[in-house]
């Protein structure tokens, strides 16, 4: 019977593939094909639309086209490097996301790449649809006065006066409804524990998060002042008036030009040069690639994005970009990075809020490795590299973080909710029956903590705290003392965690390099050689992974035109856009604020 519904399963999932899959991507590849045209003309305007969000990095999995926005921070950044150099390009257009749409650490890196890109000659206009007053728009504001010219819609409205940020706590909900969440948190400022516990902000938790939005807002006022040629005080009394119609924004030079994005594309092709082209930015990725470089010598660029778990595998959606970090691959990553002889520096790309503990240290481990076998690891963090994600770069040789990073969160929580008050209002009864010792039972959510439990599981939690306290102390060069009085869960910005030495330089993943071929003694005239650990997965490895699919037969499927590895076929597919769920949650997690 077992066999049965294997067999059955087998030939859903072969319909499946051939009656869904593949002919999605024969269309999206003849759609394409037939409307391609040149990738980059003589005079071309690239257009990069940040309205549908980003990933820090691009994912491994070549179905992760399916959904997402098709870019990464990581290929902006790399592609406006390239596109500086190519003569073909004369200009940059970019569309600007209303409400957000990028988080300040991928605002702050982009930016970086904008102005190198402008140190070229190269003119970039921005445009913007207007600024909405939710999540942290301030952080878009920022990207867009890094532009040559700011233009905003007639009918828009300027909108930013600040930055806020909304929390929803349950304790009230749960009291009422009999949940009761038993939780340990080391210590006052892990925070995450708190939307189950707490009706309110505690004085910790308003503290901390005051303080890193703060950070956030002035960052982000100081650097658009900067390039609005505006004094920080000026720039932020004015934002703060508003909010103001796109005339008084022009007025108040928050902008320089109002008009539609058709009328900003024409300026664009104008200043391109006669029978300038706009094209799109995911098809020039797609013609370019990655920078390969040259040389005898290589840097590895190893990537981890998302919750830091234990095992393989990648992420749980299959046709995501990978929203969780598996310690079995990322480990290999970095440990093939260190095998290769070609390698002589490691730059470690860490966005994550976090994880479990036992995977981080399996990936520090590697880390150490790296180290020990005379390789330096240099880490650069994204969005954020906080409680897990901070575990994992503590031991790095050097640290390089945006000043808007989320970082720090040396901390770590646990616990359970009872649920069996809440279920017995609706005449549903849940009873535990366990064998063995008295703790075999402690996360049955049938029944509180006993009082021995409870002494148990908080002797845990204080270990791996002890331990997160000695790896930072360790990796930092940090007295134990100090570490404790820095730590106690509290998330900090990059600017606040250099001021405080969990972090040794402010930047992104270029200065990150820059310190790679320094601390390997690579002569700054000498070309070197980008190696991206882990490697991207083939089609067929990701069918088989995704499908439990026979090899022969994926290869059969992947074999029909070579699909997935045609840049047309990609290019194609990242027109078609889904959003996509990102994963959350594990055991030492930071507050996910974005």
């Amino acid at each position: 019977m077992k066999q049965f519904f294997l067999t059955v399963a087998g030939v859903f999932a072969g319909l499946f593939l051939f009656l869904v899959v593949v002919p999605f991507v024969l269309i999206a590849v003849a759609i394409s094909t037939a409307s391609s045209k040149e990738p980059t003309p003589s005079h071309a305007v690239l257009e990069l639309d940040l309205r549908d969000g980003l990933t820090d990095q691009t994912p491994t999995n070549p179905f992760a086209v399916f959904g997402g926005s098709g870019l990464s921070t990581l290929q902006v950044v790399d592609t406006l490097a390239q596109a500086a150099d190519d003569s073909r390009v004369k200009v940059l257009l970019i569309r600007l996301p209303e409400a957000g749409g990028v988080t300040p650490a991928a605002a702050d890196e982009i930016r970086q790449a904008v102005r190198r890109f402008r140190r070229s000659g190269k003119p970039v206009i921005a445009h913007s649809q207007g600024f909405q007053p939710v999540g942290t728009s301030i952080s878009a504001y920022m990207l867009g006065a890094s532009a040559s010219e700011l233009w905003m819609q007639n009918t828009a409205s300027f909108q930013v006066a600040g930055f806020s940020a909304d929390s929803i706590f349950l304790g009230r909900a749960f009291d009422k409804y009999g949940v009761n969440a038993q939780f340990e948190q080391r210590y006052e400022y892990k925070n995450a524990v708190n939307e189950f516990t707490e009706s309110d902000f505690t004085p910790a938790h308003r503290e901390a998060m005051s303080a890193w939005m703060g950070s956030i807002y002035a960052s982000a006022i100081a650097n658009a002042a900067q390039d609005r040629r505006l004094t920080p005080q000026a720039l932020r009394a004015t934002i703060e008036a508003g909010p103001y119609s796109s005339a008084q924004a022009l007025q108040r030079r928050l902008v320089d030009k109002i008009g539609q994005v058709e009328e900003a594309e024409a300026e664009a092709k104008r200043r391109a040069g006669r029978g300038a082209e706009i094209i799109e930015f995911g098809d020039y990725v797609s013609a370019k690639g990655e920078r390969s470089g040259s040389g005898r010598n290589a840097i590895a660029i190893v990537g981890g994005e998302g919750t830091i778990m234990t095992g393989t595998g990648g992420g749980a959606d299959p046709f995501g970009g990978g929203s969780n970090i598996r310690s079995d691959d990322l480990a290999e990553a970095l440990y093939d990075a260190v095998e290769d002889r070609a390698v002589k520096a490691i730059v470690f790309r860490v966005s994550s809020p976090g994880g479990s503990p036992e995977a981080s240290e399996q990936i520090l481990a590697a880390v150490r490795a790296a180290k020990a076998a005379g390789k330096p690891v240099v880490v650069s963090m994204g969005d954020y590299a906080a409680s897990g994600g901070y575990w994992i770069s503590s031991e790095a040789n050097w640290i390089v973080a945006q000043p808007t990073t989320l970082t720090g969160s040396i901390g770590v929580f646990g616990g359970k909710f009872v649920l069996a008050d809440a279920l017995g209002r609706f005449g549903v009864d849940m009873r535990n029956l366990s064998i063995g010792g008295d703790y075999a039972g402690a996360f049955s959510p049938s029944e509180p903590f006993t009082a021995e439990q409870r002494a148990a599981f908080a002797a845990s939690i204080d270990r791996t705290y002890e331990e997160f306290i000695t790896r930072v102390s360790t990796g930092r060069r940090l007295p134990p003392a100090r570490v404790r009085e820095i730590a106690r869960g509290r998330v900090w910005t990059g600017a606040q965690a250099r001021e405080l030495g969990l972090v040794d330089q402010l930047g992104g993943l270029e200065e990150a390099i820059a310190k790679a071929r320094q601390l390997a003694r690579i002569p700054d005239d000498e070309s070197v050689r980008f190696k991206r650990f882990p490697t991207p997965e083939s089609p067929f490895e990701a069918l088989s992974e995704m499908f439990g699919v026979s090899g022969e037969a994926a290869r059969v499927l992947v074999g029909i035109g070579g699909v997935m590895n045609d840049p047309t076929a990609e290019a194609a597919v990242r027109r078609i856009r889904t959003e996509r769920a990102r994963a959350s949650g594990a055991s030492v997690l930071a507050d996910q604020p974005y």
